[in-house]
């Protein structure tokens, strides 16, 4: 039975309220562990669930290494005092986040957990708190020892699925960023994603320039460096096509022509997906030695607290993760 370990994100924004939401009237079919501020749970279970504490409170991770089928909260010791501001954007909400992180870190690699979920955080607050990472993915690739340059951010919806050559950069930055070495990579993980998931049809890539470069008239990244890292993963194996224009190369792949596109850059893969799957679509990192999923969407404070919130992103983002676990063996 896989165990499933859930970060609470920033306490001041929307995590705490979809768990309550969630779990509270939910049977639980195994072992899932909280990690955050008590608080910030029992701050929404008045008004979702209906007063009732859902979950066990652990004093130490080690008690849910044999826990059998239920809820189970384990607060850090460091943040159990933390002052929280529900819907307001406070540097010590991103304190928490990333010291609940450091935790969840700690259980996978302890083995006490399978999967990890992460419920939203703010970049910016986890910055000011003094973490100094772009976002979850850079996060947990350095901490869990994996590297930034060797994991790659794949975000998926029912008829979309996009992985990423580069994630968080200055657009300026994108053009140097982009090499063989790091596209031949994307193609790996996505390529075993794609086949855990049982997709069978290409993975097709884009361009980083206006159509695709247009034969180099256009910019030569494509003729440079894009064509050359299709050519060799096609000698791998893999079954790769472009690279085509990411003006139309997403109109095909929405219509099921693709399991997944490489796109090069985040807006260029990301602004289709949202388009299609905006409150459904689940975020993973592929190239970590745990799944990690995530819904996609962010902390949502000017939302938190009324229930407005789709529960969409986070169901999928646990049904994802269970999956992962579940096909890793």
């Amino acid at each position: 039975m896989k165990k499933i370990c859930i970060t609470l994100g920033d306490p001041n924004g929307l995590g705490p309220e979809l768990c309550c939401r969630i779990f509270s009237e939910r049977k639980a079919e195994r072992p899932y562990l909280f990690v955050g501020p008590a608080k910030a749970l029992e701050y929404h279970l008045e008004k979702f669930a209906g007063g009732r504490k859902f979950w066990t409170a652990l004093s130490d991770p080690e008690e849910f290494r044999n826990a059998g089928p239920g809820y189970y909260l384990y607060c850090p010791p460091s943040i159990e005092d933390a002052a929280l501001d529900v819907g307001q954007a406070e540097p010590e909400g991103g304190r928490c986040a990333g010291e609940s992180l450091e935790a969840a870190v700690r259980i996978l690699k302890s083995g006490l957990a399978d999967a990890l979920v992460t419920c939203p955080l703010n970049k910016a607050m986890l910055q000011l708190a003094g973490f100094d990472f772009p976002g979850h993915t850079e996060f947990l690739a350095q901490r869990l020892g994996v590297g930034r340059e060797n994991v790659c951010m794949h975000l998926g919806g029912p008829k979309l699925k996009v992985s990423l050559v580069t994630t968080h950069p200055p657009l300026a930055d994108v053009p140097l960023l982009v090499t063989r070495e790091r596209i031949l990579l994307c193609i790996k993980l996505t390529h075993r994603l794609v086949k855990s998931l049982g997709l069978d049809k290409p993975i097709a890539v884009c361009g980083l320039n206006p159509h695709a470069g247009e034969s180099g008239r256009i910019g030569r990244e494509e003729v440079e460096v894009i064509e050359p890292a299709l050519a060799e993963a096609r000698e791998i194996g893999f079954e790769v096509e472009g690279p085509f224009p990411a003006d139309t190369l997403f109109h095909f792949a929405a219509q099921g022509q693709y399991s997944a596109v490489l796109a090069m850059y985040h807006d260029q893969g990301l602004a289709p997906l949202k388009l299609l799957h905006f409150s459904e679509a689940v975020n993973i990192t592929l190239g970590l030695p745990y799944p990690r999923t995530s819904p996609d969407h962010g902390t949502g404070y000017d939302i938190t607290g009324t229930g407005k919130a789709s529960l969409d992103s986070m169901e999928y983002a646990l049904e994802n993760a269970i999956m992962m676990a579940e096909n890793s063996d």
